[in-house]
């Protein structure tokens, strides 16, 4: 019996000692798939598009996501009428070709669609059909950063459309960011003011805008609003002024990754 137990004592002890060192080696192996997820689901009185001279004229429901791996990022944007009709769809590849401790510069493209809704006659009935239009749009974002709270910049898109449709759009815009201006230890402000300048084939408009959001430390919910105003513009829809509030829930952290085992 002394014998077998002290066999049985020396096969199993390397075995658990084996098991244990297996176990924390596989759980080395196990490397986030993603560096980051996070997001922000948006609920708007007025849906502003990226350019932000364009809006849905009605309330809309905006997600927008972001995955990134290393220096690239997967950033879906998807919008919403709060009906439920789709808006816009959008999917940005992104990659910060530089990424210095003042100086940034990131480029990205994306393929998009747009839908409308459209009345149509079909068998001698009045029929309303959503219809979606293609886009492929390519972005270049240099920026500086003066100080932890101050950054100044530049954003150019160029968007090509092959439907029906506006075909060719150029957005150059110079911007600035004043973020996390403190109102009180909990409560901070972000505004960023910015000047455009916009074609959509052979029309042309000066622009400026304001974007500004309201949040509290580590709360999810947030309140921003965007103010667009016409300088000089033959772009239509000619409105003067365009603005709209959003309240907005962020989800998702650095400490909650997407993790898939190393193979």
């Amino acid at each position: 019996m002394k014998m077998i137990n002290w066999n049985l004592k020396n096969i199993i002890v390397p075995l658990l000692i084996f098991l244990s060192t297996s176990s924390v080696q596989s759980q080395e192996d196990i490397k986030p798939f993603l560096d980051d997820f996070r997001g922000t689901a948006s609920i708007t009185q007025n849906g502003i598009s990226l350019i932000p001279s364009f809006s849905l004229g009605d309330p809309a429901l905006i997600f927008d996501i972001k995955m990134t791996k290393g220096r690239s990022s997967f950033e879906p944007d998807m919008r919403f009428a709060l009906e439920g009709k789709p808006w816009a769809f959008v999917f940005w590849y992104r990659y910060k070709a530089i990424q210095k401790e003042r100086f940034s510069l990131r480029i990205g493209a994306h393929p998009a669609l747009n839908f409308r809704t459209v009345n149509v006659i079909r068998n001698g009935f009045a029929e309303e059909l959503l219809e979606s239009r293609r886009y492929l749009a390519a972005e270049i974002v240099p920026n500086y950063k003066i100080s932890n709270k101050v950054s100044i910049g530049m954003y150019y898109l160029r968007g090509q459309g092959f439907d029906d449709g506006l075909k060719t759009t150029n957005f150059l815009v110079l911007n600035s960011a004043f973020t996390n201006l403190y109102i009180s230890e909990q409560f901070h402000l972000n505004i960023s003011p910015q000047v455009y300048y916009l074609t959509t084939d052979d029309d042309q408009g000066y622009y400026v805008a304001g974007f500004i959001s309201f949040g509290k430390k580590d709360f999810p919910l947030s309140i921003s609003c965007i103010l667009n105003k016409a300088i000089d513009t033959e772009i239509a829809p000619e409105d003067d002024f365009i603005w709209n509030i959003s309240l907005n829930y962020c989800f998702g952290s650095t400490n909650k990754r997407t993790s898939k085992r190393k193979i």
